[in-house]
């Protein structure tokens, strides 16, 4: 292709039928559409303590699934392939992921792969699911995260590096600890912790509002689990249907009296840093004349994606660097955007993404975010687009974007319309 075509096929890309432009043009419906027509969650619950920390990661996995076969009356022998997002599972959990999926009721024609990109791993696995049904390799597929810190975060997760790695600075840059880079970024880049206080109280704050007023009940598919209580020992079933990391009462005053946890005097804690959780998220996706075909009813369509890197140093600026790229591709401005769902992997981060980016903070994760109710890593990618969606139907609401920054240096942004 020419530059003249490649620049004609790109300003293309902006208008839709009829010469519409941005929002106008995204929101209009086509038989090729990529569209979800279910999207939930489990709960998330507090990594080592909550309701999922006796259960395993495929076992959160298979809860999820069945979830999206009762929720949205897919048949199951229709769906060709499933991908899952995770980041600590033995072997990357490609294994276990297969007995997954047959647990729940896919038949051994679905195939199913895992893939780690770190914190945008369930985001990466929904956008290869979007990307096999353009190409027109596959009819109806699903991507989905999972993550059990419970039973898989710890030294284990450390990875060690060969003298090659260690003798080169930006390689050796991947291994330093997120918190730890992050507590310099912060401040090399003058973030207070007033700032970052403030952020947290309000994640925590809009998260108990939207617990209390019954927000997430729609995204969430409740799980009965075995659960061991630590005091007595005794094995017991529970039933998990609400997020158990969300704190009421937190301000940020009572926020700024909690230590520092990786500096002295530095300003990242426990109270404005995302929270190890367990939990998983899936997504239904097929081609919108699939979905008229098949009765299914469609929530939202999938738009844009992007993928960048940045300085493993400055890992936390990710969605600063990759929303901008998926705006551009999706044809609209930031301005055309309803609500941003932005990781909070640490409020320093995302505090200086939305503040260099422009964005209304109003517009940001308004059921609360990662600092409120928690971030099982590979689960965080797919557990947005079921928050995303969510509100931005109850809302009346239209065009939503969800980053997240990610582990050696990169971010990730996908752009999406509710229907």
């Amino acid at each position: 292709m020419s530059s003249a075509q490649q620049r004609l096929t790109q300003v293309a890309s902006h208008f839709g039928p009829g010469g519409k432009k941005g929002a106008a043009a995204i929101s209009d419906k086509n038989p090729d559409d990529i569209v979800v027509t279910c999207a939930l969650r489990t709960a998330l619950t507090k990594g080592g303590k909550g309701g999922f920390k006796d259960t395993a990661a495929a076992d959160l996995l298979a809860g999820v699934f069945k979830g999206v076969i009762d929720r949205s009356g897919i048949d199951p022998q229709l769906v060709e392939d499933i991908s899952v997002g995770s980041v600590l599972a033995p072997g990357g959990g490609a294994t276990e992921f297969r007995a997954a999926a047959l647990v729940a009721g896919f038949p051994e024609t679905a195939a199913v792969k895992s893939l780690n990109r770190q914190c945008s791993s369930g985001l990466q696995a929904i956008v290869d699911i979007a990307n096999a049904l353009k190409s027109g390799m596959i009819d109806v597929g699903i991507g989905a995260g999972v993550e059990s810190m419970s039973t898989q975060y710890g030294p284990a997760a450390v990875t060690e590096f060969s003298d090659l790695l260690e003798n080169y600075p930006e390689s050796a840059n991947c291994k330093v600890p997120m918190g730890q880079l992050s507590e310099q970024m912060a401040q090399d880049r003058n973030i207070s912790r007033a700032s970052q206080d403030s952020f947290a109280a309000s994640s925590y704050q809009k998260a108990v509002k939207a617990q209390q007023a019954g927000l997430f009940n729609e995204e969430i598919i409740p799980l009965q689990v075995k659960w061991t209580d630590p005091k007595s020992g005794e094995e017991k079933t529970i039933t998990v249907k609400a997020d158990d990391g969300i704190r009421q009462g937190m301000t940020a005053e009572s926020l700024s009296k909690i230590r520092p946890a990786f500096a002295k005097n530095g300003s990242i804690h426990a109270g404005n840093a995302s929270q190890i959780s367990d939990g998983a998220a899936a997504v239904l996706l097929m081609k919108r004349s699939t979905a008229e075909r098949l009765g299914q009813k469609i929530i939202g369509k999938y738009v844009s994606a992007s993928i960048v890197g940045v300085k493993p140093l400055l890992m936390g600026i990710g969605p600063w660097k990759a929303i901008p790229v998926a705006l551009e591709k999706a044809g609209i401005t930031k301005d055309d955007v309803d609500i941003y769902e932005i990781n909070e992997a640490f409020a320093s981060q995302c505090v200086w993404c939305v503040n260099e980016l422009g964005l209304p903070q109003e517009k940001i994760n308004p059921k609360g975010g990662a600092i409120a109710f928690g971030h099982p890593l590979g689960c965080t990618g797919a557990r947005q687009i079921s928050t995303l969606l969510t509100e931005l139907k109850r809302t009346n609401k239209k065009i939503g974007v969800s980053s997240m920054c990610v582990g050696t240096g990169m971010g990730m942004a996908a752009v999406w319309v509710a229907e």
